[in-house]
């Protein structure tokens, strides 16, 4: 089932555009002109792939962080060593 949608808005300075792809991920932007929205929320769905690997890819990068912050010690009392 395809999660891909839209909603279109009029605001004060043109149309607010909010947009999932077909994995469900959500943007929100403003758009001056109705073309403008169209062309954002089909360029939009035409990236889902590329977002959805870059995505992966980051929170592989942070999953490897937190690991190496366990094994350093960096990670006892609390979560975000912010303490």
């Amino acid at each position: 089932m395809s999660k891909r949608n839209y909603i279109l808005t009029p605001c004060d300075y043109g149309f607010k555009v909010e947009a999932w792809d077909r994995y469900g991920k959500y943007v929100c932007v403003y758009e001056k002109t109705r073309i403008s929205a169209s062309n954002f929320i089909l360029d939009w769905w035409e990236k889902a792939d590329e977002n959805k690997k870059i995505d992966e890819a980051m929170h592989k990068a942070i999953l490897n962080c937190i690991e190496l912050d366990e094994k350093s010690g960096l990670l006892r009392g609390n979560r975000d060593n912010l303490d």
